[in-house]
């Protein structure tokens, strides 16, 4: 094999690569503070919802969960537009990652409310804590804290998910590497280099998660 590795070409779309990756974590920044209030509100849905309610919150989980996330953004960048609902390429990336963030988080936090043990609900009681004091200090924190692993995990594979959007021609990561990869025809030394800064930004948010665990909840 006579192959010869040339990452100078790849290295002089610096700004391009940049661009992209900064468009990466503004649709992960974006998208993991919606997702995780719409997952919240889902959860409490499904736990705390009347009948018609948590049917409601059930359908969401099941079909976001059980269809693929290049499905649900075609269907909203492509489909919707045939009803008269037009997009442009970054609310269409925005809303369906947020949808289908939502549909996971429900199911993170559901358990981790469940999760919860009924006789500290009785002790906030007790004490004539109102509903809100409890939902917010007995049952949500304690709950957000026992899936806290899952949860930063699941935020994780988002950021790593957002590479399907480069399919609608949004600038991300992955779609700058693509237009790189067309202008030089380097393949391998451009995914490699992609492949490297999508860790980067894996471990960087690792990190971030881990730091935030120790500021929120083991201070308490």
């Amino acid at each position: 094999m006579a192959y010869s590795f040339q990452f100078r070409d790849v290295f002089a779309q610096k700004e391009a690569i940049a661009d992209g990756m900064l468009v990466t974590l503004q649709l992960s920044a974006v998208t993991i503070g919606l997702g995780f209030v719409l997952g919240i509100a889902v959860a409490v849905s499904l736990v705390y919802g009347r009948g018609w309610l948590r049917g409601l919150a059930r359908v969401y989980v099941e079909v976001i969960r059980n269809t693929p996330l290049i499905v649900q953004l075609f269907l909203i960048f492509f489909g919707l537009p045939g009803i008269g609902i037009r997009l442009d390429v970054m609310t269409a990336s925005l809303l369906a990652l947020t949808i289908n963030l939502g549909a996971y988080t429900a199911e993170i936090v559901r358990a981790g409310i469940e999760s919860v043990p009924k006789s500290q609900i009785e002790a906030g009681v007790s004490l004539g804590m109102t509903q809100p004091q409890i939902f917010r200090h007995v049952v949500l924190i304690p709950a957000l804290k026992n899936v806290y692993p899952a949860l930063s995990s699941q935020f994780v594979l988002l950021m790593l998910a957002t590479s399907v959007v480069s399919q609608i021609s949004a600038a991300d990561l992955f779609h700058a590497g693509s237009i790189i990869q067309s202008r030089t025809f380097r393949d391998f030394e451009v995914y490699t280099v992609i492949s490297v800064l999508y860790l980067c930004l894996t471990l960087l948010m690792r990190g971030g998660f881990g730091l935030l665990y120790h500021l929120v909840f083991r201070r308490r």
